[in-house]
């Protein structure tokens, strides 16, 4: 039987592909895995028997993922689940920004209701007018899921699109349209494109990216967007530039005071994920992560253990350990596996920066007698018996 916590609601579609070995706990109680969406978890006591934390979204900025890393516990994310809601917002986002459609509807609310309204309607409308979002240029900085997705939609609707992304996966080159342009630098994006959307992670290469130099490398009276991560902006230089009129709108799914009050600002209070559709398909996708590895020691997506895979076991045994990325360990843990006279039968290791996972299938069971042998190596951080 294995538990887990949930600390958020959790789409009910999701927690549904749970099987009946599995019971869900208090979040205080001690249990194998965590469901978390925006509960922030970084002052969180974990116990040690928690293996796994699966949050159903990309971010991971509410986990603490280092202290994770260094007892053993993988953490998983969702990328992709929600990236059609992101998509469908930030492409309303830019046809908010083109024509002034708030403005309009606002206006509208404000008027008396009387027989000459169609006059005043007509008379007002060309100061909410705007353009069009076909033929522009849109520049998609971040080609990942969500980056691909919103690219191949701005080509339907006929916009010239450019992409940046130094780090493009194969499968991300595979799904973009042939139509878009790919820069070489971030600069020419800046340069060249009426529009800016930000589809980055956030680390310490990524905050404050677009601060004052950016923004002036801009065209006069682009439209900049960010569906992404508030800190991406530096928001002193970015409210000078909404100021000046250097930028005509910004557009953003992350409420801060400052920038709630800004001019020329369309601010979303983050809606970008928040759809039934995208809320069940990361939670769908978080707890089939769980079970694969719960079950069989499988790890997809997480973001601090490099992946594995080596399906159902069919030997008699399996055992996963989570451990440091130093050399030896392998030699180490099969000669414990080897003084106590069991056999590998098949072997996976992969490393990640400082941490490293390796997933041992044998042809007789374990017993605690091993993995506690195991577990006293030096730089083993978490050892269990898988089958």
């Amino acid at each position: 039987m294995y538990t887990y916590s949930c600390l958020n609601n959790i789409s009910g579609i999701g927690i549904s592909n749970f099987t009946d070995e599995y019971r869900e706990v208090g979040e205080r109680e001690e249990s194998d895995a965590i469901l978390v969406r925006s509960a922030n978890m970084k002052e969180m006591q974990f116990p040690d028997c928690l293996k796994a934390v699966a949050r159903a979204g990309a971010g991971v900025n509410n986990i603490p993922v280092a202290e994770c890393s260094a007892k053993g516990i993988v953490v998983f994310n969702t990328p992709g689940a929600n990236a059609n809601g992101v998509k469908e917002l930030v492409i309303a986002g830019m046809l908010l920004a083109s024509r002034d459609i708030v403005g309009g509807i606002e206006w509208l609310e404000h008027q008396e209701m009387t027989d000459d309204l169609a006059k005043r309607v007509e008379k007002q409308k060309k100061q909410f007018a705007g353009s069009e979002i076909a033929g522009k240029k849109l520049g998609i900085i971040g080609l990942g899921a969500i980056g691909v997705m919103v690219a191949n939609a701005a080509v339907a609707l006929g916009m010239d699109v450019y992409g940046y992304d130094p780090y493009l996966s194969l499968k991300a080159a595979w799904n973009i349209s042939s139509s878009i342009h790919y820069a070489s630098e971030v600069s020419e994006i800046y340069e060249t494109c009426d529009f800016i959307t930000l589809h980055v992670p956030l680390n310490d290469s990524t905050q404050g990216m677009i601060n004052a130099a950016a923004l002036s490398k801009m065209k006069e009276g682009a439209v900049l967007l960010n569906f992404a991560r508030d800190p991406l902006i530096d928001e002193k230089a970015l409210i000078s530039a909404l100021e000046s009129g250097k930028l005509r709108k910004y557009v953003t799914d992350f409420v801060t005071p400052n920038v709630a009050k800004a001019p020329n600002t369309i601010v979303t209070p983050h809606l970008g994920a928040s759809t039934k559709e995208s809320e069940d398909n990361c939670a769908v996708m978080a707890v089939k992560q769980l079970r694969a590895y719960l079950e069989n020691g499988t790890i997809r997506n997480s973001v601090n253990y490099p992946p594995c895979d080596m399906g159902v076991c069919m030997t008699e045994g399996r055992i996963a350990v989570c451990h440091k990325n130093e050399p030896n360990m392998l030699a180490q843990l099969t000669a414990v596996l080897g003084e106590a006279g069991v056999n590998v039968a098949n072997i996976s290791n992969g490393s990640r920066g400082d941490y490293a996972y390796t997933l041992i299938d044998t042809d007789s069971p374990s017993d605690s007698s091993i993995t506690d042998k195991i577990a006293g190596i030096r730089g083993v951080l978490k050892v269990r018996i898988v089958k």
